[in-house]
């Protein structure tokens, strides 16, 4: 199986972009932001990007101490820069309206559409969602929720040391981006926080996350069709619903997601801890080359898990089988405790069986015994130190 190690190449970038040519600085309290929370800083923010954008040099555009409110949706475009590295140094923090309206059906809120070789670095984003929440769990009318942070259609990305406080749905989403590396992000939101998955990747090549904490109301991390080349090292993930590769096969023709690298990861109280999950639909989607290793479950629901009929609240649901094909499946020194007493949970489908899943070195532990494990059209094998039954 190829493995890929992603960060060598963002590091060369980073120290090319620092080293090339002189560095010019856009604070934005000289375009007009306000420190105070209240005033609307969004047309400072694109001042500052329209001035580093345009220039020829590297740029910073600063974000001193201080609440900085961004009103209604901001879009930072790319497709005209001729600045070749361009640096959000954040000290302060990102604020959105008290008021879920306002940018509730904006899909996103702070946006970066087709950049190359963007940083963000550092600082705070908060989407002040709780009020959203509120209105979905009482039943009425309410938007569907702006992701906090989006990344469309760009290349050669860091995001570094960013706080994420409270997004009204996904926080950090990357959509048909290559090379981007996150590293020391922080990711909260209370638990029962709907739809607010902390990293969300679609269509993406040469991701890796590292050393990370990720306590949310669903996925930690979400990989969606189309994703390859993936790495994921040393993320924190509770409250959440786990690591997961899917939902996948929503769509008949579908990209798939291969040769992803899932390692040194830790979940606490999750409902899951490492997913792969396909609709029950007619699909030519596929999951292959993944490996799973050195991950730590403490009182996790379901530690290891395929769902292949994926169906939630099991409302709604096709009565199809998936056709995505997941095989070449690893899971390697994954240990710790489940919270119930099938611990490893392999669920695929007649008409798609999965095939070549590898476990090493599994131990698992229900209530100080062996856990459990469950088989549902898989072919593969178990072997090293396993302590947990096997139906493999």
């Amino acid at each position: 199986m190829k493995r890929i190690t992603l960060v060598i190449p963002v590091l060369v970038f980073l120290f090319f972009q620092y080293s090339s040519a002189k560095v010019v600085t856009y604070n934005i309290l000289s375009y007009g932001a306000k420190a105070n929370g209240r005033s609307d800083s969004k047309n400072a923010f694109l001042k500052a990007w329209n001035l580093a954008c345009a220039s020829t040099n590297p740029a910073i555009i600063y974000v001193p101490t201080g609440r900085y409110l961004i009103a209604t949706a901001i879009i930072f475009a790319g497709q005209a820069c001729k600045s070749k590295a361009i640096t959000m140094n954040i000290d302060g923090t990102l604020v959105a309206p008290s008021s879920y309206n306002a940018i509730g059906n904006a899909q996103v809120w702070i946006k970066f559409y087709r950049v190359n070789h963007v940083t963000i670095s550092g600082g705070t984003l908060d989407a002040q969602g709780a009020p959203l929440w509120a209105c979905k769990s009482s039943g009425k009318t309410c938007p569907q929720g702006a992701t906090t942070l989006g990344i469309y259609h760009s290349q050669n990305i860091v995001i570094s040391k960013l706080r994420s406080l409270n997004s009204q749905m996904f926080h950090i989403l990357l959509y048909a981006c290559n090379n981007a590396i996150l590293q020391g992000v922080s990711i909260v939101a209370p638990g029962l926080s709907p739809n607010t998955d902390g990293i969300h990747l679609i269509s993406s090549t040469g991701v890796t996350v590292l050393n990370s904490k990720i306590s949310t109301g669903d996925d930690c991390i979400s990989i969606g069709p189309g994703n390859s080349n993936l790495w994921i090292e040393k993320v924190v993930c509770g409250p959440g619903h786990g690591i997961s590769i899917g939902s996948l096969g929503w769509e008949l023709q579908e990209p798939g997601v291969h040769n992803v690298t899932v390692k040194s990861t830790t979940f606490i109280g999750t409902q899951n801890g490492v997913r792969i999950k396909t609709w029950a639909r007619r699909s030519n989607g596929f999951v292959k080359d993944v490996v799973f290793q050195h991950s730590t479950m403490v009182n996790v629901q379901n530690p290891i898990i395929i769902d292949a009929n994926y169906c939630p609240n099991n409302e709604n649901c096709p009565n199809h089988v998936s056709g995505v094909k997941i095989s070449n499946v690893v899971y390697e020194d994954v240990h710790g405790t489940s919270a119930t007493r099938v611990a490893v949970k392999f669920d695929c489908t007649k008409g798609k069986p999965c095939t070549g899943i590898r476990l090493k070195d599994v131990n698992l532990k229900y209530r100080s015994q062996p856990a459990a494990s469950s088989c549902s059209y898989v072919a593969g094998t178990a072997s090293g130190l396993l302590g947990f039954t096997s139906c493999l």
